[in-house]
């Protein structure tokens, strides 16, 4: 490309940092006075207010006032958070104001007019043209989808077609072009080999400037409910996830906010891996769960619910192959929908008996026994649902405790704990019947009626909870009818083998107080059926990631519980390492869905690793071939064979101070479980600056971690060590996908220690494929 030429576009990338910077003078002198506005709005808030209690007339008069000042105060806050909103993004583009061209000439028209994009749009001093465009307006997907040549793009009036004469890809740098070329392609590999080649961080970063064609289609899709979107390690699928997001804001911006969209993590340490994406394009982070949390939150204290990773973890350090099977059966088939089916039937059955209640008692009295329930219950017409009579029964008991309270507090206890009562609740009650108009200051020796107010005070008090969980419909005792399904006898085609074994098992936990991760949504499942539970009409728009790892149960869970949402579902089954998704419909499986709202894409294309890296891990799984590695080159993967923990020590010592001085920043040594993990840390830990990740840690900092596979999910390092890739282990079949996706956690080198023989996997990759040491 001419020397002229790249003259020319810097000195126009001079001319827009010169426009921001005159913006970011006007907007920042602008938004201090706005800002003393504010609080001088809010010092002198009620000079400024009328106020008249005289008359309805004056109250109303008086309302108004109020709330013509709150409006404006309101309006002056909108304002600043505004402004400093623009401030940021205005922030962001002087560094690098932009990082595509594309000259686009329409149909009928006889020049090409030249649209540069950037992360937000810029208009020039006169605010009459546009010197940037944002990524997300309709005119920049032609930069994601067409070569030069003939092009179109859909705008608010319809298709615009035409022909795109030149597209440039920039890498600007503190307002200075670093690199510039002209490219035939979607996004070129120049482009990509150099951002690629960088340094990972302990941050995900935003992709918007290397959006490729396929992943510009799931950013932009907007007709489809359900997307799903399977995507090999490294595609780049929860990058285009979050810059779906950022379109969805900027294209909805008048009827959705980042608090209608919810995004569920597979680990609060991914959480905080990908917090700053958003806000690098200039949205406010969505509301971020776990769906451990999501579920402990709905499960409440009913019971100790078991956490996902100690179920995992408890699979993988499984050694008997018998129990493992047993546990693994009992998993997949409460994660599947026939499972649910036997809810279903149960449910029905409850109708005419089996429901079990909890008496109704207080101060160790039964007030109301669960067989008077029952009785009540069943016999309200059955032709009503559930619920319904639940509700009945509900307003029956409120009555029973309104009467019992009543009788209740006539007892000499009640007297004992009023006089314990503070003197804010005897002020209360002089208040009280003052209002009343039944005595004054001078009557207030007027006892029988003040001992009645704090004897009520009392019993209200005391009965407090107890009517708050007879509102809940609490007086059924749902772990107890839950428990039922594993007393029921089942046709042998209907349950999966060691039914009766999954059965005891899971009745003494539920006896015990605890909730095996997979009951938790048949549990809620069943206990919402009963009891009802709104759905949140609040979030619109979930975005799943790790989605092979949720069940057809858990999918069927959400869909109920957010009724309005569309769901944007991320997933690769060549990652699925839980036991319920291993060989298993998962939330990726298209059928699950009504075939007019969902679509399904598929990345292929892997970005993260090396040529190398992905050559080796692509081996290891039975349809790796079709993936395809980015070709950007480094060096093969390293296997080693270790004698013994000292020799594996020192090896590890070797290998990190090789990364530290090749420039690397973050290093990790990925274990199978966090056993093997700590065995590790434990062996190291006096020996370097280590940090061990546990399920408890929410964030990571650049340096050497220690981390088992199932946290590492999502995330990217430059390098990495497999602990232990011997044959004791990784040899069983359902343990190909752990082993897979540790390995492509890494970005610029991997190496595998074992000690003894190495994995059979090992066996699958062609010997050019690594270095056998």
């Amino acid at each position: 490309m001419a020397q002229s030429e790249r003259r020319q576009e810097q000195e126009r990338v001079n001319e827009v940092i010169d426009v921001i910077g005159e913006k970011v003078e006007k907007i920042t002198g602008k938004k201090s006075n706005v800002k003393q506005g504010i609080v001088d709005l809010r010092k002198n808030f009620w000079d400024d207010v009328t106020v008249n209690l005289d008359e309805n007339d004056d109250v109303y008069e008086t309302q108004a006032s109020i709330k013509q000042q709150a409006e404006l105060l309101s309006e002056r806050e909108r304002r600043h958070g505004q402004m400093t909103k623009e401030l940021k993004t205005l922030s962001r583009l002087q560094d690098t104001p932009y990082f595509g061209r594309i000259d686009f000439r329409e149909e009928d028209e006889r020049r090409s007019e030249a649209l540069y994009i950037g992360i937000g749009s810029l208009m020039d001093a006169q605010n009459e043209d546009f010197l940037i465009y944002d990524w997300r307006a309709p005119v920049s997907s032609m930069y994601y989808d067409y070569a030069p040549g003939p092009s179109k793009y859909t705008s608010m009036d319809g298709e615009v077609r035409g022909n795109m004469t030149l597209k440039r890809q920039f890498i600007i740098r503190e307002g200075k072009i670093k690199g510039m070329f002209d490219t035939g392609l979607t996004i070129g590999d120049s482009l990509l080999q150099a951002v690629l080649g960088g340094k990972a961080s302990s941050q995900m970063k935003s992709i918007v400037a290397t959006i490729q064609k396929e992943q510009n289609q799931i950013i932009r899709n907007e007709s489809d409910r359900y997307l799903i979107v399977q995507g090999a390690a490294g595609s780049g699928k929860t990058s285009a996830a979050l810059q779906r997001v950022a379109f969805l804001l900027y294209r909805y911006r008048k009827t959705l906010r980042s608090d209608n969209m919810m995004l569920f993590s597979p680990n609060p340490l991914f959480s905080s891996f990908i917090s700053s994406v958003l806000p690098e394009l200039g949205e406010e982070n969505v509301v971020q769960t776990t769906f451990k949390d999501f579920i402990k939150d709905r499960v409440g204290n009913d019971l100790q619910l078991e956490n996902p990773f100690d179920q995992t973890e408890s699979c993988l350090t499984m050694i008997d192959d018998e129990q493992l099977k047993i546990r693994t059966a009992g998993i997949r088939f409460k994660a599947s929908l026939a499972y649910r089916d036997l809810i279903d039937q149960l449910l029905e059955t409850l109708k005419s008996k089996n429901m079990i209640f909890r008496n109704i008692t207080f101060r160790d009295q039964v007030i109301v026994s669960k067989e008077e329930i029952s009785n009540y219950f069943y016999a309200l017409p059955n032709d009503q649902t559930i619920l319904n009579r639940l509700e009945q029964v509900r307003d029956w008991l409120l009555r029973r405790l309104a009467a019992f309270s009543k009788r209740e507090r006539k007892e000499d206890w009640v007297l004992e704990e009023a006089e314990l009562l503070d003197k804010s609740d005897y002020a209360s009650i002089f208040e009280k019947l003052q209002q009343q108009k039944q005595f004054s200051q001078e009557t207030f020796d007027d006892y029988d009626r003040e001992e009645q107010l704090l004897r009520k005070i009392v019993m209200n008090r005391r009965m407090k909870k107890m009517r708050r969980k007879v509102k809940q419909l609490d007086f059924v005792n749902c772990q107890k009818v839950y428990s039922e399904l594993f007393y029921q006898h089942y046709a042998d085609d209907v349950v999966p083998s060691h039914w009766d074994t999954i059965c005891k098992s899971t009745r003494m936990r539920f006896e015990e107080g605890d909730c095996p991760w997979e009951d938790a949504v048949p549990y809620l499942y069943m206990k919402e059926k009963i009891q009802g539970r709104k759905g949140n009409q609040e979030i619109r728009h979930l975005i799943i990631d790790e989605a092979q790892d949720y069940s057809p149960a858990q999918l069927a869970y959400l869909q109920a519980a957010f009724p309005r949402c569309r769901m944007t579902i991320l997933g690769d089954m060549n990652q699925a390492i839980y036991a319920q998704s291993l060989n298993s419909d998962t939330m990726l499986s298209e059928h699950l869905y009504k075939p007019e709202e969902v679509k399904k894409l598929t990345l292929l294309r892997s970005y993260r690793s090396t040529k190398e890296i992905m050559n080796f891990a692509r081996a290891i799984v039975p349809d790796g071939g079709q993936i395809e590695p980015f070709d950007r080159s480094g060096k093969l993967p390293e296997w080693i064979d270790t004698s013994d923990e000292l020799e594996k020590s020192a090896l590890i010592l070797e290998k990190i101070a090789a990364f530290k001085q090749n420039g690397f920043e973050t290093f990790a040594l990925i274990g199978k479980t966090m056993k093997e993990c700590r065995e590790a840390y434990r062996l190291i830990k006096d020996k370097t600056d280590v940090k061990l990740i546990t399920q408890a840690t929410y964030q990571f900092d650049k340096g050497f971690i220690i981390i088992p596979t199932y946290l590492a999910k999502g995330i990217e390092f430059d390098a990495a060590i497999i602990y232990d890739a011997s044959s004791a282990n990784y040899s069983r079949e359902s343990e190909q996908t752990i082993f897979y996706t540790a390995c492509t956690r890494a970005m610029h080198e991997l190496v595998l220690l074992s000690n003894g023989e190495p994995s059979p996997f090992l066996n699958r990759i062609p010997t050019e494929h690594y270095l056998r040491t």
